[in-house]
């Protein structure tokens, strides 16, 4: 059985005040089913960390370089990201591929960076709209499949999100029908290239996630937990996603 995983990713949102929503997010959730991974900006990590001690609760990274050290000003390392008290790490992320041009490969090479710091790739995927009105979102999928996920990939320290990207923060979502879709795709594709290595692998929904539709995503074939965008931000939001993921 995979493990249901929530993770929220604030982007560049938060600091020192906002570390109150984290306390009160570890006094309202239940993790007996569900892990919860939150994504803070670098700048939060080591106090986050600090902050949740041995709770329940995992700390990740939105981001590394690929090397391990060198002159790369305003870069973090996965090793760094791990020194800091990191568990996990974004890779590819749309916003990442769109703002800074991030190609499959680089993705690729991230989470191989990630593997080799000890931690865990949460790769992402997802198609544009014209995309997915040009009827290319299966194409785009499988495309950056094979590009971005390293064939040494391993389900402990791999996480696949499929984010459309014209559905991040917009509060369009996709059809239940559109997500199982891509979903079931995506582990079918993940079982031509790794065999049995592709069921233990968690595949996480994001774009608009909130209290009000995560039940019914939740619901969806191969959806095993989300990569939640502005709704991580407030505990009484994320909270309400958890628990409907733990209601799953």
């Amino acid at each position: 059985m995979r493990r249901k995983l929530a993770a929220g990713n604030w982007k560049m949102n938060g600091g020192s005040a906002e570390l109150a929503e984290i306390r009160e997010l570890l006094k309202s959730s239940s993790t007996a089913q569900t892990d919860i991974l939150i994504c803070p900006p670098a700048t939060l990590i080591e106090r986050m960390r600090a902050l949740v001690a041995d709770a329940p609760l995992s700390i990740g990274g939105q981001d590394c370089h690929v090397a391990k050290s060198g002159a790369h000003t305003g870069d973090i390392s996965a090793g760094m990201l791990a020194d800091a008290g990191a568990s996990h790490v974004i890779v590819g992320h749309s916003e990442r591929r769109q703002d800074h041009g991030e190609t499959d490969a680089i993705v690729r090479a991230k989470a191989t960076a990630s593997w080799g710091a000890g931690l865990i790739a949460v790769i992402c995927i997802g198609e544009t709209l014209d995309e997915r009105e040009g009827g290319k979102t299966l194409d785009v999928i499988a495309t950056q499949l094979d590009g971005s996920v390293p064939d040494e990939m391993a389900p402990e320290t791999t996480v696949i999100a499929y984010e459309p990207v014209w559905a991040i923060g917009t509060g369009l979502t996709p059809t239940l029908e559109q997500i199982g879709e891509v979903h079931d795709f995506i582990r079918s594709e993940l079982g031509k290239k790794f065999a049995e290595r592709a069921d233990g692998v968690r595949l996480l929904y994001g774009g608009s996630v909130k209290p009000s539709n995560a039940a019914e995503i939740f619901g969806v074939s191969n959806v095993d937990g989300a990569l939640v965008g502005g709704a991580s931000l407030k505990a009484s939001d994320f909270s309400g996603i958890i628990a409907a993921l733990e209601a799953s």
